[in-house]
């Protein structure tokens, strides 16, 4: 199979002129072409009087070899990497302890699901509920205003990223091609198939919740346990070796394996493990609001007279600015025709996050527009970082009234300095609703300077982002964890044998994709870990394969 890539087309060019570039590039008859299969395709908007689609492509010829001979001087054409991915161990016939995974959002769901095919059985251990309950409890605070701390966007199957955008694309260097596993086990729980080759691949986020449970059942089927509502309060550590787990209940659960994949928002858990002296260090993250422009803005502005096509959907956005008081601001999970959504875990507080559905139809755009911070604006242990969250969040309780509202304002009266009193034409997304005021005591003041400054820049690559009517809702806190969980080369805890941090929550990951990959990299550690225990015993012997 060659592996051709930069086959450029206009957008909206003909079937037929995909397979003339082919042979146009490989100059060869059309007989000699066997199979083609887009591996992806994306778009340059650079020129919005001008979109091409960008594609690479696998294609299966006639004599490859004396082809690729006569073609090695003819760039973007080569042979097509395998992408298939190939497990590492299999479990022995007897295992004495079954591994244990703590979580089961991204990370948690792709660590179990190859440790479950590798004949492993995993018992999952998630404190939240299972997903259709879950998403009940979520909707019980967008409508009620009746927050589930155990059952909320945060806490349940599926985790944080079931109520996202379900955005597929990911900066992670993937050699191993770990990311291609990911989308192809989603796409077997029913996700579209366009995920396998679109550039910047999405779900949304009444299809993550199907596919969730679907995989749930593919590992239940391998031979893996799920426990649901089972909040893990306590490790059992001798001599810096897990031996097991204790649930709230009291019940304990021996293990020498432990998968730590509790997301960025398991507080309670990071102070368990502080306590029991694994090793935890504060690590960088970012705070800012959340911004709403209605979506028709965005995508003239990206897309021009093409603003609509039917191939590039909504329009989504990355933008930067560098500030004279040193700091960065920048847009963080941009959501194309998507919501605003409350996202606290806990009692009075206010968190934003974003989210689309497949369709991303709504009628407004919204991105985190965030700075960055470091342990240096947080001294205080590796925790300080939660604490500031939570003050954070407890002063935009309080700016948004005391009842899960959000505290809002429109861009044009934050950047003037002054309180908003009613809103334009951008009507705010956000449920249980938004209440106007001023935003600055909502966060630091370098914060405040910070996207002060950055939203006027930003209007000069985005013509009309800093228009007055948009509108700024916060407070966005939970950009990813707070803190790291130190690992080693082979994945376990750099203090504790038998702990694998894993995921966004330890400090691994940023985004579904790449805490899916986390979870596949932990799962293989965890297998040839248990593989050469048993060896070590003397017992092992070769167990069924499961694929």
């Amino acid at each position: 199979m060659l592996r051709l890539t930069n086959v450029i087309l206009p957008l909206d060019h003909p079937a037929a002129d995909l397979q003339a570039a082919i042979l146009a590039r490989l100059k060869i008859p059309a007989d000699d072409l066997v199979r083609t299969t887009i591996f992806r395709r994306g778009y340059d908007a650079r020129k919005r009087s001008a979109i091409t689609l960008v594609y690479t492509l696998d294609v299966e010829v006639k004599n490859e070899s004396a082809l690729l001979a006569r073609l090695k001087d003819v760039p973007n054409v080569g042979v097509a990497p395998d992408t298939t991915y190939q497990f590492v161990t299999h479990a022995p016939a007897h295992i004495d302890k079954r591994p244990v995974i703590i979580g089961f959002g991204p990370c948690g769901i792709f660590a179990a699901l190859i440790l479950a095919q590798m004949g492993f059985r995993p018992i999952v251990l998630e404190r939240g509920k299972v997903v259709r309950e879950r998403t009940k409890d979520t909707w019980g605070l967008w409508r009620k205003r009746e927050l589930n701390p155990e059952s909320n966007v945060q806490f349940g199957e599926g985790g944080a990223g079931t109520f996202s955008d379900g955005k597929l694309h990911s900066g992670i260097k993937d050699p191993k091609h770990y990311g291609r596993k990911v989308l192809t086990e989603f796409v077997k729980a029913f996700a579209p198939e366009e995920i396998l080759y679109v550039s910047k691949p999405h779900i949304g986020t009444f299809r993550l919740v199907k596919m969730v449970q679907a995989m749930r059942e593919t590992i239940e089927s391998l031979g893996g346990e799920f426990r649901f509502e089972a909040k893990v309060a306590d490790l059992d550590i001798d001599q810096g070796q897990v031996r097991g787990v204790v649930l709230a209940s009291g019940e304990r659960i021996a293990t020498d394996h432990v998968v730590l994949a509790v997301g960025h928002s398991a507080r309670d858990t990071f102070q368990m493990l502080h306590e029991r002296g694994v090793y935890v260090e504060a690590k960088p993250f970012s705070i800012g609001f959340r911004i709403e422009h209605p979506q028709s803005l965005i995508d003239r502005a990206r897309f021009g007279k093409f603003a609509g096509h039917p191939l590039l959907g909504a329009a989504d956005y990355k933008l930067v600015h560098h500030c004279s008081n040193g700091r960065t601001v920048y847009s963080f999970c941009m959501c194309p025709g998507g919501t605003v959504v409350a996202a606290t875990s806990e009692p009075e507080r206010v968190v934003t996050n974003g989210m689309s559905q497949y369709s991303r139809n709504e009628r407004n755009a919204n991105s985190g527009i965030v700075v960055g911070i470091t342990p240096e604006d947080y001294p205080g242990g590796p925790l300080a970082g939660i604490d500031l969250q939570r003050e954070l969040e407890s002063r935009a309780f309080v700016l948004g009234g005391r009842n899960y509202d959000a505290p809002g304002q429109l861009v044009g009266d934050f950047i003037a300095g002054k309180p908003s009193t009613e809103f334009g034409s951008v009507v705010p997304s956000y449920k249980p609703g938004v209440h106007l005021t001023d935003l600055a005591p909502s966060l630091p003041s370098y914060a405040i300077e910070a996207i002060r400054e950055a939203l006027p820049a930003f209007d000069r690559q985005i013509r009309g982002y800093a228009m007055r009517d948009a509108v700024l809702t916060g407070v966005e806190t939970r950009t990813s964890s707070p803190v790291r969980i130190k690992r080693q080369d082979n994945f376990q805890s750099v203090n504790t044998k038998g702990l694998y941090p894993a995921g966004e929550g330890a400090g691994y990951a940023g985004g579904i994709l790449s805490a899916a990959v986390d979870g596949i990299k932990v799962a293989e550690a965890v297998a040839l870990s248990m593989v050469g225990a048993a060896d070590a015993r003397g017992g092992a012997q070769s167990g069924e394969q499961i694929y």
